[in-house]
């Protein structure tokens, strides 16, 4: 069963398209990576989904169109941005108190006990903690809510190393199961490569690869080629190439990994090397991306 489903979607902001005939599906009880440089339509495409922007072409997300059923939508749908806010006045215990007055699917006790674990007191208000800790208290609050599909948009920008892991770690082993779906984008690829079961790069409001990790870690490989192979690597067509300390490394798409080996060290690219060989090849400088 499909959690979203666009055929021919497509949204312009005066001149700019910002997304050009996008079509997708993302499976119930998948992790979906939607990655690409800054201005590729990532947000836009997330806005979309959400019912907060009207578009061109189908979109359909848990069996309805987010721009004519929006609220009905939303009891089914979480949302974690870059640019999350809280009110800075309000104290933890009240915006839990909030969020169980207004959410039917909201769940206190699992809200007070993901917070539990953390070093948030329940009488501090928001201006009093740290931007690690606001992202706790909105991924509690969120994580406390019984939705079919979690969507994140930078979630952990600004946050440091340690944050960034116990956000991810909370994600799979306090919210995840084969019942929810989770969107995600983010700039920190390499920390998310490992939670991902479905990865997308979409480029110019276009999606220019779209596999599964299973797809990803049989189809390509990376060759570190030895000097005297360098040639014939070449000759078995890689989509991409770069030097590394004197080495010359080598991505496909689809070779022999027997032959391969033949011919250097071979290993499966991280996420990162792909995306760059990627929008290369469709003629994009890719940027904000980090390895």
């Amino acid at each position: 069963m499909a959690t979203i489903e666009a055929r021919g979607l497509r949204k312009a902001f005066g001149a700019t398209i910002a997304l050009d005939g996008v079509d997708l599906r993302v499976e119930e009880g998948r992790i979906l990576g939607l990655i690409g440089p800054n201005g590729a339509g990532k947000s836009t495409l997330l806005n979309a989904v959400l019912g907060l922007i009207p578009y061109q072409g189908e979109l359909n997300v848990i069996g309805l169109d987010p721009w004519q059923a929006r609220d009905r939508l939303m009891r089914d749908v979480c949302f974690i941005s870059d640019v999350a806010v809280l009110p800075r006045w309000i104290r933890v215990s009240q915006a839990v108190d909030y969020v169980a007055g207004v959410h039917p699917r909201f769940d206190r006790a699992k809200a007070e006990r993901f917070l539990a674990r953390t070093q948030i007191k329940w009488t501090s208000r928001v201006r009093e903690l740290s931007k690690g800790m606001v992202t706790q208290l909105h991924l509690a609050l969120v994580m406390a809510i019984d939705a079919k599909l979690l969507v994140l948009d930078e979630p952990t920008l600004g946050l440091d190393l340690l944050f960034r892991k116990q956000f991810y770690d909370s994600l799979l082993n306090d919210y995840f199961d084969r019942h929810r779906t989770i969107v995600v984008t983010t700039h920190q690829v390499e920390e998310v490569q490992q939670i991902l079961t479905d990865m997308m790069f979409i480029d110019r409001g276009r999606i220019v690869l779209a596999c599964s990790m299973e797809d990803y870690e049989t189809r390509y490989a990376e060759l570190s080629a030895r000097p005297d192979t360098i040639a014939e690597a070449r000759a078995l067509k890689p989509i991409h190439e770069r030097q590394v300390l004197g080495r010359t490394i080598l991505l496909f798409d689809g070779a022999d990994r027997a032959r391969l080996a033949a011919l250097g060290d071979v290993r499966t690219p991280s996420i990162a090397d792909l995306f760059v060989a990627t929008m290369g090849k469709h003629g994009t400088q890719a940027q904000g991306v980090a390895a």
